[in-house]
């Protein structure tokens, strides 16, 4: 067993990263997705590049999620499940994937899920800790998201 000041498991470490994702989404911390991304990009499904990089990141984001002044977030709930990481530690990498789905509630629309879909991964052991190196997006079950993305509106 570990103590409690030995380090996290990679898969643990990584895993906290897949959450942090949610959570800064949802918390309207764009700044915080971007640098998530600091050394890493997003892929569409085609597996174009939407974004890479901190700068760009924000950038992205800050185009297409809408934000309420009200609690200046997205008013969704990320929920990720089925998680499965498989990590090289000898070299450095893990690959990685997740469902998520977004539910969202706002003044306009009731309280339902957006959108559902999985996320591929990779991650890079970088200066000692776990990063994302790619994410791409492979959306599902598509519903209305004229409340959450901007550029879909």
């Amino acid at each position: 067993m570990k103590s409690p000041d030995s380090p996290l498991s990679a898969r643990t470490e990584i895993e906290r990263l897949v959450y942090r994702y949610a959570e800064c989404i949802d918390n309207g911390d764009l700044a915080g997705v971007a640098e998530l991304f600091a050394n890493g990009r997003m892929t569409a499904p085609d597996g174009s590049i939407l974004a890479e990089g901190f700068e760009d990141m924000l950038a992205f984001y800050q185009e297409i999620i809408r934000l309420y002044p009200e609690t200046n977030t997205p008013q969704t709930q990320h929920v990720m499940s089925n998680l499965v990481v498989d990590v090289d530690e000898n070299n450095g990498r893990a690959t990685g994937s997740c469902y998520y789905t977004v539910f969202q509630k706002t003044n306009e629309l009731p309280l339902q899920a957006i959108i559902t879909g999985r996320y591929r991964d990779t991650f890079e052991l970088r200066e000692g800790s776990w990063q994302f190196r790619e994410r791409q997006t492979l959306p599902q079950l598509v519903g209305d998201l004229s409340k959450h993305l901007m550029r879909f509106t």
